[in-house]
């Protein structure tokens, strides 16, 4: 009993012990577990910047103006419905959307007092207008804008597709006249080679992370022929191809008149395993046609004259989330350009313009 006395005693000095130690805690200000007093009467109310009946989505800037109360609140957060979210203690906030297009978004906001919360949510549509951020217009005479391209030169093995032009900067094979790039393919004896050409790229100058990226061409004839407008992923030269990505906005064969290719080229799938789609198209030697691509986090969409001819799910396991530089090249022959014609001697690949939005 004595025993069973003593280990009742300990237990009830423990006791004892630990209710003065949570009394001491429970008047001790530096340890108030106190959480605050509950926010009440949240509400939220936005203003699309130039919002009226004519233009119910806003003015295109993207600016949407949020005043945000409640009562006992002391701190906000919003999650934009755009992947972004801000911490705030004022309850006006303007924020800018900056996706091009009319989309419509679910707007969460939370207001906080202490750990105490409240939550409520709106949804906005707002337009954007889609903002040039990069361009050539083709509109000064002479060589192509240093500043804005450089060039592949010679024949590198044939650029790894058994390709059969020498590519030189020379104005027999590329010039800037009357408002058109042209790159000329020419069948000549040069440094070994049959044929040459030119390849121009951003590479160094210019890239860019998702966008609109617009060509208003008028492709080369001939068998063999093989233009493109395409780009790559900035570092390729660290990842290599096709780990660094390549997205081919227009691809053309002289073997194949009027079939355009749009292809996305990644670690497993590539060349002639590539994610690529066709269109067969009116008049692609003869006519000058707009090539473009509509890039975002999301996907990747590709149109011909504004007419959408292949969708791509784009997720973070591609390399399509990253900046990219353009191309714009003609080659000959090789894999895919396939026969030259014996009778082939010259042919111009004509670019009216670049153009790049956000």
């Amino acid at each position: 009993m004595l025993n069973s006395f003593l280990k009742n005693k300990k237990h009830l000095t423990l006791l004892i012990a630990l209710i003065l130690l949570i009394s001491c805690s429970s008047s001790d200000g530096g340890s108030n577990n106190d959480s605050g007093t509950m926010p009440s009467n949240l509400t939220v109310t936005t203003e699309i910047s130039g919002i009226s009946n004519d233009i119910p989505n806003g003015d295109g800037s993207g600016i949407v103006k949020f005043n945000i109360n409640a009562t006992n609140a002391t701190s906000y957060k919003i999650s934009f419905g755009d992947g972004n979210v801000q911490d705030f203690t004022s309850g006006i906030i303007d924020y800018t959307y900056k996706t091009a297009g009319t989309y419509s978004y679910i707007v969460k906001v939370t207001a906080y007092n202490g750990t105490n919360a409240i939550s409520t949510s709106v949804t906005i549509s707002i337009n954007v207008t889609s903002v040039p951020v990069w361009s050539d217009e083709f509109n000064t005479n002479g060589a192509p804008n240093s500043s804005k391209w450089g060039f592949d030169i010679g024949t590198n093995n044939g650029w790894g597709n058994e390709e059969k032009q020498n590519y030189t900067n020379r104005s027999d094979n590329v010039k800037v006249e009357n408002g058109f790039l042209k790159i000329i393919t020419n069948k000549e004896d040069f440094q070994g080679s049959n044929y040459t050409s030119a390849r121009l790229l951003s590479k160094g100058k210019f890239s860019i992370k998702y966008g609109k990226i617009e060509f208003r061409a008028k492709l080369p004839a001939g068998g063999g022929t093989w233009p493109a407008l395409w780009m790559l992923g900035d570092n390729i030269g660290t990842a290599g191809w096709p780990a660094c990505g390549e997205i081919d906005i227009m691809e053309h064969v002289g073997n194949q008149l009027n079939k355009i290719f749009g292809t996305l080229h990644y670690s497993g799938r590539s060349g002639g395993n590539a994610d690529s789609t066709t269109k067969i198209i009116s008049n692609a030697t003869t006519e000058f046609h707009i090539y473009s691509i509509d890039w975002r986090a999301t996907s990747i969409n590709f149109y011909i004259d504004g007419i959408l001819f292949k969708t791509v799910s784009n997720t973070s396991s591609l390399p399509f989330n990253q900046k990219f530089f353009i191309i714009i090249n003609c080659a000959i022959g090789g894999n895919f350009g396939g026969a030259i014609d014996a009778n082939f001697v010259s042919s111009t690949f004509e670019i009216d313009y670049v153009r790049v939005y956000n």
